[in-house]
């Protein structure tokens, strides 16, 4: 295609275009007006602003649909990972309209949206607190175990499902199921909620129920569990972080996963390429009296982000959980450094076919472990996270694509832009617009140098933004510019379902 009028808000000129929704892959030009692509092909007409893109990737922008950060210092490291829209889908929060009015107010660097979350709904209905729309609402209720441990009454699976009604009509993305934090939720209260998500034609996101390699309450019997409920309710299941709640069993998980994906139930997948997770110190999960047996390994493994404190014994974790449930640690449950095995299981949960990238990037928090919500750039020293929050999606195109040659690059840049899309374009219009490269599309793109693509933050300096994104461009505002942070930049948008009655 070649376009002549003009002029354009921005051209960005000779670069390697590489969509995958078209299958493009060579080199042209994009112009963009009024925060869409309004050309793709050679362009002729002038812009207001140019790019020189010559030798540099010009790919859609990174969409991640698990991500817990939600500031302005979440999105400015996540920018230099090529991310353009971040969404809070895992867990989401309550009340969602207050969410999404918080976050316009402050402004938001990028693209931003939520689930309605169905652990707030239970910690509401089973011991009374009422929701506030931050993540950290789940950490200052967990000392209360009744939500955590105990089967909901009638009367309060109706309470949880009338809050998530709630939730969807404010314009959630879905219903976030963290199962894992309220292991004792029941089968008929889960049916229920995923026949809620299929009347409302909406995905779940599902932290499955359990982590462990050894039954009862292994992780496979977690994913048979979300295979019956996608079948039984027609729901629409996706599987967040398969890599960490399936441990060394993710050949079999996959497998299984795979089974079902062809027999026609609408799963999906993401994982991560960390062989470390991270949660609260509170998680249900680690207080499993066979903790070592279930998981394959240690107390050690669990190490507080604040402090860099590990544990030796059950008795040391459960004081620090009495003490502090809400504080995050580091779970190392995979040597993918030093153990080729543990490698090549992480493989598997970033390869399963068609799976997306997501980072399960988490909140940036400051030496005393607060949530850092500050302007600072680079982020202070002693902010911490985790890697994955810095570097998530240049890793994988880094190892997976470029160094071990895993994947084509098309192939990869579908996995980090089209497939996230594609997994919610179905229920969330504003998504059909955003991972690809067309005419009419959201003008979000990634223009990145390839040889230099990297991430760059380690367990013991998180706080490294990645290199090779040269420029990011959000809805037509620049938020990175030949390689630097343009600090005024709050181009984000909602990403968010219509609201009942609107």
């Amino acid at each position: 295609m070649t376009s002549t009028s003009g002029p354009f808000d921005l051209v960005i000129r000779g670069g390697r275009i590489v969509d995958p929704a078209s299958g493009r892959d060579g080199t042209g030009d994009i112009a963009v007006t009024a925060g869409k692509i309004a050309a793709v092909g050679t362009v002729a007409g002038e812009g207001r602003r140019e790019i020189d893109a010559g030798g540099l990737v010009v790919t859609p922008g990174f969409i991640d649909l698990h991500a817990h950060g939600q500031t302005v210092a979440a999105d400015r490291m996540q920018a230099f990972d090529g991310v353009t829209t971040t969404l809070e889908l895992e867990a989401g929060v309550l009340p969602v309209a207050l969410w999404y009015e918080n976050q316009a107010r402050k402004g938001r660097v990028l693209n931003y949206g939520t689930a309605a979350n169905w652990v707030f709904a239970r910690i509401a209905a089973m011991i009374g607190a009422e929701p506030e729309a931050d993540l950290a609402f789940m950490g200052r209720n967990s000392n209360d175990k009744r939500w955590i441990e105990n089967v909901a009454s009638d009367a309060e699976v109706k309470e949880i499902l009338t809050r998530l009604r709630q939730g969807l009509d404010e314009g959630a993305i879905g219903i976030g199921i963290l199962n894992a934090y309220a292991p004792g939720a029941g089968v008929k209260e889960m049916t229920s909620v995923c026949q809620l998500a299929a009347e409302r034609a909406v995905p779940t996101y599902t932290h499955v129920a359990y982590a462990s390699n050894v039954d009862p309450r292994s992780s496979v019997e977690a994913y048979i569990r979300l295979v019956g409920y996608a079948g039984a309710s027609g729901a629409h299941m996706h599987i967040c972080h398969f890599n960490s709640t399936s441990l060394q069993d993710v050949e079999q998980a996959s497998r299984l996963i795979a089974k079902a994906q062809a027999q026609g139930l609408n799963i999906t997948v993401e994982a991560y390429p960390y062989g470390t997770g991270s949660t609260v110190l509170g998680a249900t999960f680690f207080a499993d009296p066979q903790f070592k047996e279930r998981t394959g390994g240690t107390y050690e493994a669990i190490e507080m982000v604040d402090t860099g404190r590990t544990f030796h014994n059950r008795e040391e974790l459960l004081a620090a959980q009495a003490q502090d449930p809400g504080s995050l640690v580091l779970w190392h449950f995979l040597d993918v450094e030093a153990n080729p095995r543990h490698r090549d299981l992480l493989d598997v949960s970033i390869l399963h076919p068609g799976g997306a990238i997501a980072s399960d990037a988490m909140p940036w928090t400051n030496p005393d472990g607060s949530v850092y919500d500050g302007d600072a750039w680079p982020l202070p020293e002693g902010t911490s996270s985790h890697p994955r929050s810095s570097g998530t999606f240049t890793r994988f195109l880094r190892q997976y694509v470029r160094e071990r040659a895993m994947l084509p690059l098309i192939d990869g840049i579908a996995k980090c832009t089209l497939i996230p899309a594609e997994i919610l374009g179905p229920s969330t219009p504003a998504m059909r617009s955003k991972g690809r490269l067309a005419v009419g599309a959201d003008a979000d793109i990634a223009v990145f140098d390839w040889d230099s693509l990297t991430d760059r933050a380690e367990f013991k300096a998180m706080n490294r933004a990645a290199e090779g994104m040269r420029h990011v461009i959000v809805n037509g505002e620049a938020v990175i510019t030949d390689g630097a942070l343009v600090r005024e930049a709050r181009p984000g948008k909602p990403v968010r379902r219509p609201v009942k009655g609107a």
